[in-house]
């Protein structure tokens, strides 16, 4: 069960397996996509349709006719991978061996749905996959596995997305031998340690100037590639893709474009200031700051956010 690009490296591992039998693969219906709202398969049906398995797309998995025809393969195992809907108890207990989620952050921090843009708004050093054993409450229940992987200053959402894709797609390969070979014994979460992020929306992408210039860093790279970092120039939203921490000081107020060079656009910020590498103005484009600068002239000082 899954439904986005980060779940198909999954599918993908899975089906290649000589040992296991992927009986159905289970995404979110169709959905309208792009500007002339046309009806789009997920990643996952697409991947799966590709290796010739068996589709299920019900609104709700949670109903009696999907429960059904869950209950009739009698699967051993169920593996889910950003699915998109909340199972119920009945449909957790069906699978004879375990229900299995794949969960990008090392459990219990960061439970729910943005898990990885929180391990870079937080500065953390490291993150990681977990597998554990689906419970009713979310992202609860035991731990099978844990891996890791580091998180460095230039790394995106995106980034890390496609890296912790791989890596849940080794480690329930993984996890699965070790449950049959009875070589792993799954751990209770410590449930006082757990923390909680929600699904992000589009205005979370505001950046707030007054922030430090290394933390307005790690919102734009957390934010990349959605729901992307932005904010206003006159009337104007922009875009910003890349950015750096810079040693360069500056008097200005935070939000003030101070100086533009070959390096970048040089912004005040609450502490410090940083330059701005890639950016998109209303052309659409993501362009580099020199060639941005040639079709948008900016005679510093001007101050971002100044509607």
């Amino acid at each position: 069960m899954g439904t986005p690009d980060f779940s198909v490296p999954a599918l993908r591992r899975l089906a290649a397996q000589d040992d296991f039998h992927i009986s159905l693969v289970i995404t979110q219906p169709d959905r309208p996509r792009g500007r002339g709202k046309k009806l789009t398969a997920s990643p996952v049906k697409t991947a799966a349709l590709t290796l010739g398995l068996d589709v299920f797309q019900p609104e709700k998995l949670n109903s009696e006719k999907a429960k059904e025809k869950l209950l009739s393969l009698q699967p051993d195992f169920f593996v889910v991978a950003a699915f998109g809907q909340i199972l119920s108890q009945e449909i957790l207990d069906i699978p004879k061996v375990l229900p299995i989620n794949i969960h990008a952050s090392l459990l219990p921090k960061y439970r729910g749905a943005s898990p990885i843009q929180a391990s870079i708004l937080n500065g953390d050093k490291v993150t990681g996959i977990t597998t554990m054993i689906m419970a009713k409450d979310m992202d609860a229940g035991d731990i099978l596995m844990t891996s890791t992987t580091p998180i460095s200053k230039l790394d995106t959402a995106q980034d890390i997305h496609d890296r912790l894709g791989l890596i849940g797609a080794d480690l329930i390969v993984e996890t699965i031998h070790a449950i049959l070979d009875n070589h792993l014994e799954p751990a209770p979460q410590d449930h006082s340690k757990a923390t909680y992020v929600k699904m992000l929306k589009k205005g979370d992408g505001k950046i707030n100037w007054a922030l430090g210039n290394r933390q307005i860093c790690a919102h734009i790279n957390a934010m990349t590639p959605w729901p992307g970092a932005f904010t206003n120039l006159g009337n104007k939203r922009i875009k910003i893709y890349k950015a750096q921490a810079s040693d360069l000081p500056s008097r200005q107020e935070p939000g003030v474009i101070f100086q533009c060079d070959k390096e970048g656009i040089h912004v005040a910020t609450g502490n410090g200031s940083l330059v701005i590498l890639e950016l998109m103005g209303t052309s659409g484009k993501r362009l580099k700051a020199g060639e941005f600068l040639c079709g948008h002239k900016i005679d510093p000082p001007v101050k971002f956010d100044s509607v």
